[in-house]
């Protein structure tokens, strides 16, 4: 086969033919004819227009720009390619390799050792009374030789190209290996359990109590909520057949509350002028006790009616229609202008500077429309600090009152059953649900928040 001239002879042999034929041409054109177009060559040359700077700067960093970007073109292309490289040559080792990680002698050494840890745990189990050097050494190989074997086969390049892949014998193996040493998997290890610990002490103020009250500063929820207050309709309605049927409003709506009708719409128009006539024809507006017990033939609900009766009048119908809270400054006023209550100098002063709960206002007054006299000796002022060590007294919160004396009768020597202590604390204790104490303290114990100590002989404590 002829052999082919190089491309360096073609070049240089295509390069002389040109000069030839350029050298020839102009030899040639030597005695041609003047022309039109040699008149204009041979006239004055003209002065060249000057190109702007701007256009020149333009131009400069045009191509300027298009040089950087071929740059990063091919450095890119390059970094690119030389990655495809690195990447092909360490999967091919990988998986060519006969002593990579994820290559056939890996998987094959670790299937290998897998099993050997298991026929290890099995001999272990089943002859126990082995030398002990024998199974320690057992326990010994099987400890240090995963780790060997790791470091001889696994090679660099390998491990931080791909991810080991573990086999599901090798995983079964690793777990029979923890067993064999003593160790349990970390998602199954048992926790010890601790002992609960032992419920504190009652509290031993209430001792008889059926459980103990913490006091928290911090204002409380309006005693009458929102789902009890009465409708301002309703109340209209209340006042005006009450006053046809001359019966006090207060017993009404006590009759209807007792006999369980709440919301704030306890009756129908209809319902309401019944009942109020009913009453008024019963005896209501002389002796609302006997009324109540002429209309329901019970006298514990005769006793209810009253009380809530007494409680409805005390706080008055604005404070039943839009809450206690609205009309604490009324109420406040009320007790310092009534003089069925008798309040000592720091007491009074109490009430004017609003430290005093409007519960407790609240119950003065309907204290005093039921006994008509009441005696009060300790709200805020003149108590000590603590109810006894540790515990802040509930009267530092303005939460509780009191009471010495009660229709002109002292509490010393009248806490007998049936006497007058007794008497005070169930109408205490018939007040409606968001006026119940949390605390009723005297020398009798009436169950739920009622309960006796010693050192309350002379006063009865009511607290929330």
């Amino acid at each position: 086969m002829p052999r082919r001239k190089s491309l360096t002879k073609r070049i240089l042999q295509h390069l002389l033919l040109l000069s030839l034929a350029r050298a020839i041409l102009t030899v040639s054109g030597r005695g041609r004819a003047w022309d039109e177009w040699d008149e204009q060559r041979y006239e004055d040359p003209q002065p060249a227009a000057k190109r702007s700077f701007q256009r020149r700067f333009a131009q400069t960093l045009s191509f300027s720009a298009l040089f950087f970007a071929g740059l990063a073109i091919s450095a890119g292309a390059g970094n690119t390619v030389r990655a495809l490289l690195d990447d092909e040559s360490a999967t091919s080792q990988a998986q060519t390799g006969a002593t990579g990680t994820t290559g056939a002698t890996g998987v094959l050494e670790r299937e290998a050792l897998a099993q050997t840890a298991v026929k290890t745990a099995q001999a272990k189990v089943a002859v126990p009374t082995a030398p002990a050097s024998a199974q320690r050494t057992a326990v010994v190989s099987t400890r240090v030789t995963p780790s060997l074997a790791t470091e001889r086969t696994a090679t660099p390049k390998a491990t931080a190209a791909a991810p080991t892949r573990v086999t599901r014998t090798a995983k079964a193996g690793a777990r029979t290996q923890q067993r064999a040493n003593g160790k349990a998997p970390a998602s199954k290890r048992t926790h010890r359990h601790t002992a609960p610990k032992a419920p504190p002490a009652l509290d031993p103020e209430v001792q008889s109590a059926e459980s103990s009250v913490v006091w928290i500063n911090r204002a409380g929820v309006d005693p009458t909520p929102e789902s009890a207050r009465l409708k301002v309709q309703f109340a209209r309605r209340l006042v005006t057949f009450s006053r046809q049927a001359k019966v006090d409003w207060a017993l009404v709506l006590a009759t209807l509350r007792a006999e369980g009708h709440n919301g704030r719409t306890p009756a129908g128009s209809m319902a309401l002028r019944r009942l109020a006539f009913r009453l008024g024809s019963l005896g209501g507006r002389n002796n609302a006790w006997a009324a109540a017990l002429a209309y329901s033939s019970d006298t514990a609900l005769a006793d209810r009616v009253v009380a809530l009766r007494h409680y409805y009048r005390a706080v008055g119908l604005p404070a039943l229609v839009h809450g206690l809270l609205s009309q604490k400054a009324d109420l406040e006023d009320r007790v310092l202008h009534d003089s069925r209550l008798h309040i000592y100098a720091g007491g009074r002063s109490d009430v004017a500077n609003g430290h005093v709960d409007v519960r407790v206002l609240a119950l003065m007054l309907y204290l005093g429309q039921t006994y008509h006299e009441v005696t009060v000796s300790c709200l805020f002022s003149g108590h000590r600090l603590y109810a006894r060590p540790g515990v802040v007294s509930a009267h530092i919160y303005g939460r509780a009152v009191d009471i010495a004396a009660l229709g002109n009768t002292s509490i010393t020597g009248h806490q007998q059953p049936g006497g007058l202590t007794e008497q005070a604390v169930r109408s205490i204790l018939m007040l409606p649900g968001g006026m119940l104490p949390a605390q009723v303290i005297s020398l009798l114990g009436l169950g739920g928040p009622s309960f006796p100590l010693a050192n309350h002989y002379d006063h009865i404590h009511v607290g929330y």
